[in-house]
């Protein structure tokens, strides 16, 4: 990695990091907001959050060809000020219609922003630091709306609404910040929306392009069943099979939460150097084993009513053990989608990817809130429980589609070896040139003398007599045969 893209990496992290920071402070509290404090009602809580979700699916589609044709610094910026007005409207107005159209504005924003900052992290990393540098977004990601969490927590006071319109004040100063940050990144020469593409790697067709990846759409069906047994997951089905069966208060729903986030930042470095070098096919079939494991404690923590304590500690390991597999995939299935895109669809790789994660997020809770309101957690669990281990069978099948470079590129791409002392014959060769060089005219070395000295080397290593210099063929016998030869 060059100076200038190291540069142009950590500005875009810093503003990754303080984007997450001001989304922290409203996140947890929406639902509460618009349904309490703006007095709209539960109903129109929900539609506010499916419009988040609404407006992520209906943009991206087209954001990754703008990403290609456009550059991903023009997406950023758009995405930045989009969502910052949305979070700033969503804090002033009180009317169920602009609620909504401010939570749409804001969920467009953001949901462009992602796929667009993606691709800039790709065009400033090497094949050897993408997995380093996707870990660093999640782990900043996580870091900062966990504080940003905290400290919205602090600031908010459900009786004084003025408490709310600061902390969306925050979300839109720091959408502001990081579009400010991105508008002075230089990015590395050679990259940019008119940097050519070399011709093996120019695709044609877009979004079929895509399709007809297989790999890809094998990725992305796996992507779609993560998504869905995991972040899907968090805001419904396993919150309220906690409350629920598990019993816990909402409180300790909080510490799980704090566990998990708590997973991600402390084990986030330490296992990206156990993953690095080894098969993402298979990290990421070893994921779906630890989240069937985590399923399994989920159930575990039903059915001990006797211990309390058993219970709330099988359930926070449930939260722990799904942020320790986040924690893997983050520098695995990010830099798999970049590998596996051409230089020009590396944008609709990303979106694709995005929009796939959109989905699942969209039919995850609708369908954990679905089996947890019939009271069905049996087949909640049973059903996580196959997803789980789905995640296992099709990440080991996609391994299959995947080259070497793409399934483990730091054993694709060779490391910088340094550079080592010469041999002794390594020194004669070089004395034995140098000297030849010298007897041709005028400095330049003579036809055949580079030939004659690499065979006289050869000879010497078998153990022969170098030709012409044995016993009784001395140099000075050799000459004067050859003086007699021509008469002097």
């Amino acid at each position: 990695m060059t100076t200038a893209m190291g540069a142009a990496l950590r500005r875009i992290q810093l503003g990754n990091a303080l984007s997450a920071f001001g989304n922290g402070f409203t996140v947890p509290f929406l639902f509460i907001y618009v349904a309490q404090v703006r007095d709209l009602g539960a109903g129109i809580a929900g539609m506010a959050l499916a419009a988040l979700a609404v407006a992520a699916l209906v943009v991206l589609p087209f954001t990754g060809r703008v990403i290609d044709r456009r550059g991903p610094l023009p997406v950023v910026l758009a995405g930045s000020i989009a969502a910052a007005i949305g979070a700033l409207v969503l804090g002033v107005v009180g009317t169920a219609p602009l609620v909504i159209a401010a939570a749409g504005l804001l969920g467009a924003g953001f949901a462009v922003i992602q796929p667009a900052l993606a691709t800039l992290i790709v065009w400033c990393s090497t094949t050897r630091t993408r997995s380093r540098a996707f870990a660093m977004q999640f782990f900043l990601n996580n870091l900062g709306l966990g504080i940003g969490g905290l400290f919205g927590g602090l600031l908010v006071d459900p009786e004084h609404p003025s408490s709310f319109v600061r902390l969306f004040a925050i979300e839109a100063a720091m959408f502001l910040v990081l579009a400010v940050t991105v508008a002075t990144v230089r990015l590395p020469k050679g990259y940019g929306a008119g940097a050519e593409v070399p011709a093996g790697e120019r695709s044609k067709g877009g979004s079929r392009a895509v399709l007809r990846d297989r790999a890809m759409v094998q990725l992305c069906v796996l992507g779609f069943v993560m998504f869905f047994a995991c972040y899907g997951q968090f805001e419904s089905g396993l919150s309220a099979f906690a409350v629920e069966v598990t019993r816990i208060s909402p409180a300790m729903l909080g510490t799980a939460l704090a566990a998990n986030t708590a997973a991600i930042v402390l084990t986030q470095f330490v296992v990206l150097k156990l993953v690095e070098g080894h098969r993402r096919s298979r990290v990421i079939a070893l994921v779906g084993l630890i989240w069937t494991v985590a399923w399994l404690f989920a159930a575990f923590s039903g059915l001990v009513h006797g211990s309390h304590a058993i219970a709330l500690s099988a359930i926070i390991s449930t939260y722990a053990l799904f942020g320790i597999g986040e924690a893997m995939l983050s520098p695995t299935v990010a830099p798999l989608v970049a590998d596996l895109a051409p230089s020009s669809l590396i944008g609709q790789y990303n979106s694709a990817f995005a929009l796939v994660k959109q989905l699942a997020l969209a039919v995850g809770p609708a369908v954990g809130g679905l089996l947890a309101g019939a009271g069905w957690y049996v087949a909640y669990i049973a059903m996580l429980v196959i997803c789980s281990l789905g995640i296992s069978v099709l990440a080991l099948r996609m391994g299959r589609r995947l080259t070497p470079a793409q399934d483990n590129p730091l054993l694709a791409v060779p490391a910088p070896v340094p550079a080592q002392r010469q041999t002794a014959t390594e020194q004669v060769a070089t004395a034995a040139q140098g000297a030849g060089g010298s007897s041709g005219r005028g400095g330049v070395k003579g036809p055949g003398t580079n030939r004659r000295c690499s065979v006289g080397l050869r000879r010497q290593q078998a153990g022969r007599p170098r030709r012409g210099l044995g016993p009784g063929r001395s140099g000075g016998h050799r000459l004067a045969r050859r003086g007699r030869h021509h008469g002097t």
